[in-house]
């Protein structure tokens, strides 16, 4: 059964650039005390952001911006050479404290209602697994949403982004996270660090070992 959607428009959103494809699906948490804060900011007009959805904890799907348009979501960023990566990707929040406010787990109505809003999203766009990327992918130094607690693994079962099974390394470790797409001029550690929340979240620790670079060439090997 689909979740239930409520219109909640936002004014913050303009045309794609001409020819832009849409392509990358980034996923977030909205890092703030309550779904009500959250839902305000993303429809502030003083705000400048903006996201395509909002998923609260009781799996309501907010919906903000069609898909058609950009929406405000990412930021600084980027992805395999792409630095304006809101002009082709569809953003989704997820309502959760985050880091900085409690960070808990997603909840299973949270999860269910993005796996059927993704589901769908994927059916319309030619969005290639491995694009299916978290806020933190694509601006390593600034952010750290979804994080570690993100069912990155259980997305994956159902065909949203991809979970690595750990392969023989091959190559420098840091050229490879620049080949399967992070930003080569960010910070290591932070780059290490993102990496790690979406692909090695029992340990997050911005350094790289044995095991990242076992599951980075999973990867890369995909």
């Amino acid at each position: 059964m689909s979740a239930r959607r409520i219109a909640c428009p936002s004014p913050n959103h303009d045309a794609r650039p001409d020819g832009a494809r849409i392509d990358i699906l980034v996923l977030h948490y909205t890092g703030m005390k309550t779904a009500q804060e959250a839902l305000a900011r993303l429809c502030d007009p003083a705000a400048k952001v903006s996201a395509h959805y909002t998923i609260d904890r009781a799996g309501t799907v907010y919906v903000h911006v069609p898909e058609e348009r950009r929406a405000w979501h990412a930021g600084v960023s980027w992805w395999a050479g792409e630095r304006n990566v809101n002009a082709r990707s569809i953003g989704i929040e997820l309502v959760n404290p985050g880091h900085e406010f409690g960070y808990v787990p997603f909840t299973d109505d949270q999860v269910s209602a993005l796996i059927d809003l993704a589901r769908g999203i994927l059916s319309r766009h030619p969005i290639p697994p491995a694009r299916v990327l978290g806020h933190s992918d694509v601006a390593p130094a600034r952010k750290a949403d979804p994080g570690e607690l993100f069912p990155w693994a259980c997305l994956a079962d159902y065909g949203i982004g991809v979970w690595p099974k750990p392969a023989e390394p091959r190559g420098d470790f840091t050229q490879g996270l620049a080949r399967y797409g992070y930003d080569p001029e960010a910070p290591l550690a932070d780059v290490v660090t993102a990496f790690q929340r979406h692909f090695r979240p029992s340990c997050v620790n911005g350094i790289a070992d044995d095991e990242c670079a076992a599951l980075l060439a999973g990867l890369l090997a995909l």
